[in-house]
């Protein structure tokens, strides 16, 4: 074989570094060219108004679910005064029907009393009568 057609080992290293160097030279051509700089400005540009436009949204995506938290939590506490009110109401009711059934209780209870009295007064009567017939047959 002729070893003179073969590159050797540190040509081969040089032929490498001189390609690495060449295209670090390319890249560096491309990153600093004009209109590479003005395309990535404006990349840049429509990044940061896509990022303030969600920013916008979830902006007002959080105030929108305040609101509604504040409507639910409205709604809640009228709700609960509804039914606070209704609760009052009813023992309101309950307390009325209750004194009514105790004052006719009462009534009927002063009354069953006279008329209990009533009748121990006749049946007294009775008996006082019945001893005096028993005296006067004697």
């Amino acid at each position: 074989m002729n070893r003179s057609k073969l590159p050797d080992f540190t040509d081969r290293l040089s032929t490498a570094n001189e390609a690495r160097k060449a295209q670090l030279e390319r890249a560096k051509a491309l990153a600093e060219h004009p209109e590479r700089a003005e395309r990535r400005k404006e990349r840049e540009a429509i990044v940061a108004s896509r990022n303030t436009r969600i920013a916008e949204r979830q902006a007002a995506e959080a105030a929108k679910k305040e609101r509604e938290a504040e409507d639910r939590a409205a709604v809640e506490a009228a709700e609960a005064a509804a039914r606070e009110a209704a609760f009052k109401l009813e023992q309101e009711a309950r307390a009325a029907r209750d004194a009514e059934r105790a004052s006719r209780e009462a009534e009927r209870g002063t009354r069953e009393a006279a008329e209990e009295t009533q009748r121990q007064a006749i049946l007294e009567q009775r008996r006082a009568s019945r001893k005096a017939k028993k005296r006067k047959g004697r």
